[in-house]
């Protein structure tokens, strides 16, 4: 079924034409670099046009993986093609488990509480989100390889590629449950406070709590998390090979837009806790940057 004939699902030449155009998206996170206003996470402001945080993450990160499995079940049909690739399916199911946990394990089951997201995060987030499934998803969908004999000689790259995406998402969620742990415990105390003076709890989450996390790869760098998505990201290209242009796009614009965010956030760390407390640490990669 056709949404918007041409287009979603695309026709290759739009498709081609979208992923060509989408190798150039670095070029408009370059204002990352001038301008600190980021209005989600730990630097949201008070806005009439926020979304609260946990409906607004889910909402702008969940459309993703829905675009991609709707391309791979749309794009056969439109293309003529029975059955797609073993290997099509196993990169299609890492973006999904990927970004089930990430948009919606994670935000409305596991975090305690989060912070509102401003409208135009929101909406650029979800652009992001909607094109980079396209690319992916249009590739192995049936723009890419269409039979498991394209995929010959493949299966070492795709052993390591498992093994490093796994170690990504492995690391992902044990870093970000790591800074979970900081409000968990921050809403604890608040409880057993409450609990000894005799209060009664007012309901309230616990919002704007922050330390400095000390765990794992946090002990060298204070974006970990980040560095494990990255580490993610390249096990998927690794999967799809170097003739899978939308997996090398899709990390290079991750690197592009998360880089920028992780040394202002180091920045952020510093003017909050002070050089002393940070100390040799780096912003995401350790000993370089």
């Amino acid at each position: 079924m056709s949404i918007i004939p041409t287009w979603c699902p695309p026709s290759r030449e739009h498709w081609e034409l979208v992923t060509f155009l989408w190798q150039f998206f670095p070029i408009f996170t370059l204002f990352q670099w001038l301008v600190k206003y980021y209005p989600m996470g730990k630097t949201s402001t008070e806005s009439t046009f926020n979304l609260p945080g946990k409906i607004g993450w889910a909402t702008m990160e969940a459309p993703g993986f829905i675009m991609l499995l709707y391309l791979m079940y749309a794009l056969p049909k439109q293309e003529g093609i029975e059955s797609l690739p073993f290997t099509n399916w196993t990169m299609a199911a890492l973006f999904t488990i990927h970004y089930i946990y990430r948009a919606l394990i994670s935000p409305l089951i596991l975090n305690p509480s989060m912070s509102p997201i401003h409208i135009s995060v929101w909406a650029s987030a979800l652009g992001f989100q909607l094109i980079n499934a396209t690319c992916i998803g249009g590739w192995l969908g049936g723009f890419g390889p269409t039979t498991q004999d394209e995929w010959t000689g493949a299966a070492l790259r795709l052993e390591l590629g498992l093994m490093i995406f796994a170690v990504g998402l492995l690391g992902n969620i044990y870093h970000d449950d790591d800074l979970r742990e900081i409000r968990r415990a921050a809403a604890r105390n608040q409880e057993r406070k409450q609990k000894t003076q005799g209060e009664k709890g007012d309901g309230k989450s616990v919002d704007k709590v922050y330390m400095v996390p000390e765990n794992g790869l946090f002990k060298l760098v204070l974006f970990p998390h980040y560095l494990c998505e990255w580490i993610e990201w390249g096990g998927f290209w690794m999967i799809g090979g170097m003739a899978c242009v939308p997996a090398r796009t899709f990390l290079i614009n991750e690197v592009a837009t998360m880089l920028p965010r992780a040394l202002d956030g180091k920045q952020w760390y510093v003017e909050r806790f002070g050089k002393e407390k940070i100390g040799s640490r780096k912003a995401i990669i350790p000993c370089i940057i």
